[in-house]
């Protein structure tokens, strides 16, 4: 396997990847956004620049299981360990059980890390607990580590396909009655690294313009196969952006509900960062209609102007709590709530978050979620509409909000969004009339769409 004890200086790409696992741990900092920036300060492009990607994103999807394989191969809890420590040794792993890295290179790579990081004891710790990684490939470790099925299929597909327990639990109760093999199809799409999909903004561009494959749902937009989005003229020009197809579906619903009357006032309750907001408008300005996007924070609130900049439609921005709307009881048409959430949805894009949150966020966040959706049905007049949405399929955001509000409510009906999105099919949420897209299923993040029309107070 070569010398690890050689004194070398670690190489610049999982110098970078250590960069950036250390700023997500002490910064909660999002792999997606602040890899760009490192690969730039480092001079790291092509090749390189994937695989520091590659070296980043799968230790971060995978850490639940590393952790386990690690915990076997160490005489003391992995709390002990220097937390850079544990860094390059969830780094080590990776490549060496999932990644086509001979055993010497990650070894040795990981060994010189360690030690620029945190000294040469704990070079030789890497180098010890890493030789015996190596001594077996992930399904071995897997049959070793793994708790077995009986004693609880949360427990087994929590270290099998790195989700916490408490996560795998709320996807499934989510899935309802679909079975184990569904669960473990959800569980390994959130650790497929999912694929850039772009959008065309109405008024602004077609889809024609955009590169890649036009994607199945939404008829604005394209996946990538590779390469920069921020190379596309259109994404260059703010005439298109990347954006998920789930949420271009959202958009795209909230604009095409059916509603009673006048058609001219619609809002986004959430707007931050503003791409639904920008399809949104631009959807809006065919119709000869005005948007007002709500955004709590300034710096959010100045990403949907740059969003919007170049959007047709007539639109304010306003920084507003969305609970407390700058607008007249009963003065709007249309309003989206794409609700702050726990992203139990957004797995894919986002594998950080399931490592960061906890069951008591879902607690804490379903209050605002309800006051956000009262504030909306308060602002719309009847015969509007208000498209719920959340990028999360765990119960309490979805069909506890929306039970919640109708039950509270005599001035509410709910709508039937199949013939909104017709070409959506085997999405049925929880609740009658409701839809539930899934990574497994639509290629999209996980999200969940509710339709609520303001009625006559019976």
């Amino acid at each position: 396997m070569g010398d690890p004890a050689r004194a070398t200086a670690p190489d610049v790409a999982r110098t970078a990847a250590l960069e950036v696992l250390v700023a997500v741990r002490e910064q909660d900092a999002y792999t997606n956004l602040l890899l760009p920036t490192v690969l730039r300060r480092h001079g790291l492009t092509g090749r390189d620049a994937g695989l520091v990607t590659e070296l980043v994103s799968g230790t971060v999807r995978r850490q639940g299981t590393y952790d386990a394989v690690l915990a076997a191969c160490l005489d003391r809890p992995l709390r002990r360990l220097a937390p850079v420590v544990l860094d390059v040794l969830r780094l080590g792993a990776h490549q060496l059980l999932a990644m086509r890295v001979p055993a010497h290179a990650a070894i040795t790579t990981s060994v010189d890390l360690a030690r620029e990081a945190a000294g040469r004891g704990a070079g030789g710790l890497v180098n010890a607990v890493l030789r015996r990684v190596s001594e077996r490939d992930l399904d071995g470790w897997l049959a070793e580590v793994a708790p077995p099925r009986d004693r609880g299929s949360d427990r087994h597909d929590a270290v099998v396909h790195s989700h916490p327990a408490w996560v795998v639990a709320e996807l499934r109760r989510a899935l309802g009655e679909r079975g184990p093999t569904e669960v473990e199809a959800l569980l390994a799409a959130d650790n497929a690294p999912p694929r850039v999909t772009l959008v065309a903004r109405p008024g602004l561009a077609t889809r024609d313009e955009l590169p890649g494959e036009p994607t199945r749902l939404s008829p604005y937009g394209t996946v990538l196969e590779g390469g920069d989005p921020g190379a596309v003229p259109a994404v260059a020009e703010g005439r298109a952006g990347v954006q998920d197809e789930g949420s271009q579906l959202v958009a795209l619903a909230a604009a095409a509900a059916p509603l009673v009357g006048r058609d001219a006032r619609w809002a986004d309750w959430c707007a931050g960062p503003g791409g639904k907001s920008a399809l949104l408008a631009g959807l809006a300005a065919d119709r000869g209609a005005s948007l007002l996007a709500l955004e709590r924070t300034h710096h959010r609130s100045g990403l949907v102007r740059r969003n919007l900049a170049t959007t047709p439609a007539t639109h304010l921005v306003a920084t507003a709590d969305a609970t407390r709307p700058p607008v007249a009881p009963g003065s709007l048409d249309r309003v989206l709530v794409d609700a702050p959430c726990s992203g139990l949805g957004a797995l894919r894009r986002r594998p950080e978050a399931r490592w960061r949150r906890t069951k008591d966020d879902i607690r804490g966040l379903v209050p605002l979620q309800r006051r956000l959706l009262t504030s909306a049905l308060d602002a719309v007049r009847p015969g509007g509409v208000v498209l719920y949405a959340t990028c999360s399929p765990a119960l309490p955001e979805t069909a506890g909000v929306l039970e919640h509000a109708l039950a509270a409510r005599d001035d509410v009906e709910p709508v039937d969004l199949g013939p909104v999105l017709p070409q959506v099919e085997d999405a049925a949420g929880p609740v009658a009339g409701t839809l539930q897209l899934w990574p497994h299923r639509h290629g999209t993040d996980a999200m969940f769409l509710a339709l609520l029309r303001r009625v006559d107070a019976r």
